[in-house]
């Protein structure tokens, strides 16, 4: 098998990944491998702002709005797109951002240069009534046929065959990565949320940490995690380990990492109503305030009434209803280091969100997956 000659960061040059690929020989390894947690982000925005807000604490809305910043995804991608459903349902896309500049350079491995790249990638599908939500996440190893984007910066960038579904955010940034999801899909992307590294470690300091139970060791230099199989409670740092590792447990892919962190991310949903947050104003005021300098969003969501209007729609969602599944992809033959989107079975996915159905069984069935299944457990 040729040598893996990907960053440690899991990103490689546009041009080394569309240049001709030989056929992988001997032990197959599994595509190398963050995430979940936007849509909780913004809940807890919202509930930092409903509670101060009821205090006549005015000042406090100026400055959380000050905090978000946003990209104008429907002036950068114009009329082309996928059609709006207007059936009751909202599709979000959700994207971890690991650049190496600012705060976050001391967060990640690889490269130091400063430019941001797409971690974590996946659709939040919310259903009519905004009781249920299904969560897509799609594999930054995916190969893809990237269309023609203009960035939110007004450059225009040519398309690509066969290239890292994550090369769109590293090309064009937001608008690129949205028009990339759309057309693999054919669902219109209502909103976009970014979150980076270091707020989202802040976040889970700023909650006291979240519980976790391990069934196995995890044992990661690279991701800076040493834990032993039971129960603890981690804080920002082992959590954001945690939904980065990928050579502590598994097969070391970023298939696997999807598995940790979809895990991760329930036992967090699952303790947020238990860590007291409406009963502290000052730990309120302290989430929002993280959670609002740590997201990026579309401009129709880039203010905290808009938030806290879209996160009050979101609280009767708890683990219990949220399906999270991986987008159906196969190993690519020629590079088992990367994977490809299996059509037939991708297209019962995206079909179900367009239709606002659930996601059927059969669509994931048979599908390639990574080896880190019940590493995880809620507490």
């Amino acid at each position: 098998m040729p040598a893996d000659t990907t960053p440690d960061d899991g990103i490689a040059d546009e041009a080394a990944l569309s240049g001709p690929r030989g056929r992988a020989k001997g032990r197959r390894r599994k595509p190398r491998g963050k995430g979940r947690r936007a849509l909780l982000v913004t809940a807890w925005t919202a509930a930092g702002i409903v509670v101060l807000g009821g205090t006549g604490l005015g000042y406090v809305y100026f400055k959380l709005n000050g905090n978000i910043k946003s990209v104008d995804i429907n002036q950068a991608l114009g009329a082309d797109r996928p059609t709006k459903v207007d059936n009751g349902s909202e599709n979000i896309l959700v994207l971890g951002s690991d650049s190496r500049s600012g705060s976050n350079k001391k967060l990640g491995g690889g490269t130091d240069d400063g430019s941001a790249r797409s971690d974590t990638a996946m659709i939040v599908h919310l259903y009519k009534g905004h009781k249920r939500a299904s969560v897509v996440s799609i594999p930054r190893d995916t190969l893809v046929d990237r269309p023609r984007c203009t960035g939110t910066n007004g450059t225009a960038y040519p398309a690509a065959s066969a290239v890292m579904f994550n090369s769109a955010y590293s090309t064009g940034g937001a608008a690129c990565a949205v028009k990339t999801v759309e057309s693999l899909t054919g669902v219109r992307m209502d909103h976009y949320v970014e979150v980076d590294f270091s707020g989202f470690q802040k976040l889970i300091d700023d909650l006291g940490g979240v519980q976790v139970t391990t069934t196995k060791n995890i044992d990661d230099k690279n991701s800076h995690l040493d834990l032993q199989a039971g129960t603890h409670t981690l804080d920002g740092q082992q959590a954001l380990g945690l939904v980065r590792t990928r050579h502590g447990v598994g097969d070391g892919s970023d298939l696997g990492r999807i598995q940790l962190q979809q895990a991760f991310i329930k036992a967090l949903v699952e303790q947020v109503d238990h860590i007291g947050v409406l009963s502290s104003p000052t730990k309120l005021l302290d989430l929002a305030d993280t959670a609002t300098k740590s997201i990026t969003t579309d401009s129709d969501l880039a203010s905290v009434k808009a938030l806290a209007s879209f996160a009050d729609g979101l609280k009767g969602i708890g683990s219990s209803h949220m399906d999270m599944v991986t987008t159906p992809v196969e190993y690519d033959p020629s590079d088992p280091n990367r994977v490809l989107v299996e059509k037939s079975k991708a297209k019962l996915v995206w079909d179900a969100l367009k239709n606002d159905k659930p996601i059927p069984a059969s669509a994931t069935k048979g599908t390639a997956t990574g080896e880190a299944k019940g590493v995880v457990a809620s507490s």
